[in-house]
């Protein structure tokens, strides 16, 4: 039976029409599939559903979610990335953790500053939100620029971060950049490539980074996530959401913070 698949040009040129056409016509796709995003059931023969190419070093994957989770699309991880979303699907790898936040200290790209990124609801206006709260380990300078300071804020903000003075409403929507939750984990932070081209990673996770089911279904509801940043040593490592509000509170009234929101994964 024809399944109700989007099959994107990009996914189309990495697999080759004759494959496309198979899953199309639902000689090669699954009937019933777990979302690679939300990790909820769907049924290509009942609802819009995407093909998601993964592609690493040696392997691909080709996944399914949604088609209001995912858009087709093919994406570019690395090889260990790639082998964990397997182990992932397969079950090998354990449930999330019942904690309010994921912290993961990674490398910012492009300028290679070390930077840890936590996940948490934000409760604004009444109604929690995913976020994403950003802070290096050390201070950042402006690329080519030596000696002492901070440019990490204003660098943002030149990129249309807002700064904030109180956590009162939904920061404005940060057109071209983007968070990727894919297979149910975080994997990537994307910006805008250079002169229109595709979207490259401002910060990418060593291996998926596990997020909690309700900052998921979260995620999910709003199709964005709030991304906070602040300099070092404003926020530190909150092993509670309250903490971590708290933190985010404090440095927004110190003017130490800065915020967008950022569409779910990125075309």
């Amino acid at each position: 039976m024809p399944r109700m698949l989007d099959v994107s040009d990009e996914v189309r040129a990495e697999i080759g029409d004759e494959e496309a056409d198979r899953l199309l016509a639902g000689e090669n796709a699954p009937g019933s599939y777990d979302c690679t995003s939300c990790r909820t059931p769907g049924d290509s023969e009942r609802e819009p559903t995407s093909t998601v190419l993964f592609i690493g070093d040696e392997t691909a994957v080709l996944a399914f979610a949604h088609a209001g989770c995912l858009p087709s699309q093919v994406v570019q991880v690395t090889e260990e990335q790639l082998q964990g979303a397997v182990r992932s699907i397969g079950g090998d790898i354990s449930a999330d953790a019942a904690v309010p936040a994921v912290t993961e200290p990674e490398k910012s790209v492009p300028e290679q500053a070390v930077l840890g990124v936590t996940s948490g609801l934000v409760l604004i206006a009444g109604e929690l939100h995913p976020a994403l709260v950003v802070e290096p380990t050390a201070p950042i300078v402006r690329p080519g620029t030596t000696g002492a300071g901070d440019d990490f804020l204003p660098l943002l903000i030149e990129q249309g971060f807002m700064p904030l003075t109180e956590l009162t409403g939904v920061p404005p929507v940060q057109h071209g950049w983007s968070v990727l939750l894919a297979m149910g984990q975080l994997h990537a932070v994307l910006q805008p490539g250079p002169d229109g081209s595709q979207p490259v990673a401002w910060w990418q996770a060593h291996q998926p980074l596990q997020v909690t089911d309700g900052w998921r279904a979260a995620a999910n509801k709003h199709q964005q996530v709030l991304m906070y940043a602040a300099p070092v040593g404003s926020i530190g490592r909150q092993p509670r959401e309250d903490l971590l509000r708290d933190a985010l509170d404090k440095a927004a009234a110190n003017g130490k913070l800065v915020a967008a929101a950022l569409p779910l994964a990125g075309t």
